[in-house]
């Protein structure tokens, strides 16, 4: 090859995590998580880390975008779906705005619920981050 050199290229892209939080201090996808089994909460964070690592890049059966830069992140255990919804704020920084499990489609309420959490964030993102000693979910 001609004029090019041997090259590492980093194809790993890298998504800080951060959570979302209300107001008051409350995390709702923690707190979603910290109900669930461990089972559920190991599943969840094998799924975060993969979204940290892939960013933008991570697609289906992992993820998915829903609507208004919305986008899901997607697993099931058993016959129970689990979903995280989430946006990014700039290019790299993934913000976890709610958490459910549903049966069908995602229900138009919790759709709505993380399109405000991400207008918040939006108007003041450092009152709406979820701050966790030693960091939590970064890549």
């Amino acid at each position: 090859m001609t004029g090019y050199r041997s090259l590492a290229i980093p194809l790993v892209v890298s998504a800080p995590v951060v959570l979302y939080q209300e107001l008051d201090g409350t995390c709702p996808v923690l707190e979603f998580f910290l109900v669930q089994r461990e089972r559920v909460q190991l599943q969840a964070t094998k799924r975060v880390s993969l979204l940290a690592e892939r960013g933008h890049e991570l697609r289906r059966p992992h993820a998915d975008y829903l609507e208004d830069g919305i986008y899901e992140l997607r697993w099931s255990t058993g016959t129970v779906q689990y979903r995280i919804l989430y946006f990014f704020h700039g290019r790299a920084v993934v913000v976890l705005a709610h958490a459910l499990t549903k049966e069908d489609v995602i229900p138009p309420a919790d759709l709505a619920r993380a399109k405000e959490r991400k207008a918040r964030f939006r108007a003041q993102p450092a009152a709406h981050t979820y701050t966790y000693p030693g960091g939590f979910w970064n890549a």
